[in-house]
């Protein structure tokens, strides 16, 4: 038998090793054509040091043989020796039948080094010599695509849609729905992921939260409730359908599926705001306020996470605890002038009017472009009886908005 064939059939058995010992054994008896066979089983085998040196051997002998530097320059790629590649690719002649397909190796080669306009001039003329091809229709819309050009990806992704719906195992209707709802039309995204083979987990989700972008928040729930049915360990699922949850009405349903979340992930500050939320929605107030303030523990700079809880004391009329929280977030760093005004505002509901004046000016510098800001601090300023610190504020307000003919007259008012 013919060492290559017996080669092939002890392959085909699984005794790779013996196979491998049979071809490099035969290396020195065989013919040119012999050798790119073993090359080529080489490759199949993933040693390619092995194949690059028979091919290496044959194209010193054959320089004209474009199909050799062609696999030789995919080899010198999987190994990562871009420069020889280069070399190999650049070596294939424009007359050859093998120039266009080294014109899309090289253009995949230069995208990867990042040199994405000469990847892109390699596509063009490929494009010129061969206008019908889909494979180059395919790489010019996969170049477009990974460089953020969605609407030059959409134009050629719908080109190929039209001849086949997949390409390099690449799903071309995924393909679409993506560039389209990165441009923003998520209802016509959702079109093209309906059409799409969906079972991996990531895809799952990103055709859910499409939906959730699109306010199909029906499609959204349904999807991600069958990528947690496939892998209920998928933990970024559980903040936006605890969201869907909500914006449908169902509240009990958005709290419990944040709870699992927090099981897995007890120390994400969104979805612990986000079961604060809901706790709140369901009357369960403790728990809402001991996981909100989790959130903050977690990060003190953590903004919307305190307005939650200002809102919620002040609704309360407890602005003790918004004094305590504040002042507690102030200790730790917190310089948003915002947390200043809000705590002089509680001063002044608890008639702490010395602090309530400190922390008004302290945040006048943020403020002082704010009309409701000095609105506020104007009128308090006349209620502690400073009438010409109140003048300056009210007049700084009436500069921003002259059109106040209510402060105006009060402004003339406190001059006269």
């Amino acid at each position: 038998m013919n060492p290559i064939d017996q080669a092939i059939q002890l392959i085909e058995q699984d005794e790779i090793n013996k196979a491998i010992r049979i071809l490099r054994d035969y290396i020195k008896q065989a013919n040119d054509n012999d050798l790119i066979s073993i090359a080529d089983l080489f490759i199949e085998l993933g040693l390619l040091e092995d194949a690059r040196s028979i091919l290496e051997s044959l194209v010193t002998k054959y320089p004209d043989e474009s199909d050799i530097r062609l696999v030789l320059a995919e080899i010198y790629i999987d190994l990562e020796d871009d420069e020889k590649a280069i070399y190999h690719l650049e070596a294939i002649d424009p007359s050859s039948d093998e120039y266009i397909a080294s014109l899309m190796v090289s253009a995949d080669l230069y995208q990867t080094q990042g040199l994405f306009e000469v990847a892109e001039l390699k596509l063009i003329e490929a494009k010129r010599l061969a206008p019908n091809e889909p494979l180059i229709d395919f790489a010019q819309a996969e170049l477009a695509f990974s460089l953020g050009k969605y609407d030059d990806a959409l134009f050629n992704y719908q080109k190929i849609y039209h001849q086949t719906d997949k390409i390099a195992d690449v799903d071309i209707s995924l393909r679409i729905a993506e560039s389209l709802a990165s441009v923003g039309q998520f209802e016509e995204s959702l079109n093209y992921y309906k059409d799409a083979e969906i079972d991996d987990p990531d895809v799952l989700f990103r055709y859910g939260y499409i939906a959730f972008q699109a306010n199909r928040m029906d499609i959204a729930i349904h999807t991600w409730e069958e990528l947690l049915k496939q892998d209920d360990e998928y933990g970024s699922v559980y903040q936006y359908l605890a969201e869907a949850y909500q914006e449908e009405g169902l509240t009990d349903q958005g709290y419990q599926t944040a709870k699992q979340g927090l099981e897995m992930d007890p120390l994400n500050k969104e979805l612990l705001l986000t079961a604060a939320t809901l706790a709140r929605k369901v009357g369960e107030y403790d728990e809402s306020y001991r996981l909100a303030r989790h959130a903050i523990a977690i990060d003190p700079g953590f903004k919307a996470g305190i307005l939650f809880l200002i809102e919620n004391y002040r609704e309360e009329g407890d602005f003790e605890a918004i004094i305590d929280l504040l002042t507690h977030i102030i200790e730790q760093g917190e310089t948003d002038g915002y947390y200043k005004w809000e705590l002089a505002k509680a001063y002044e509901q608890e008639e702490t009017y010395d602090l309530a004046l400190k922390y008004y000016r302290e945040a006048y510098d943020d403020f002082k472009d704010d009309n409701d800001f000095l609105k506020a601090y104007g009128y308090f300023l006349v209620e502690e009886g400073m009438r010409e610190e109140a003048v300056e504020i009210f007049t700084r307000y009436l500069s921003i908005d002259p059109s106040d003919v209510e402060i105006e007259s009060y402004l003339a008012r406190l001059n006269d």
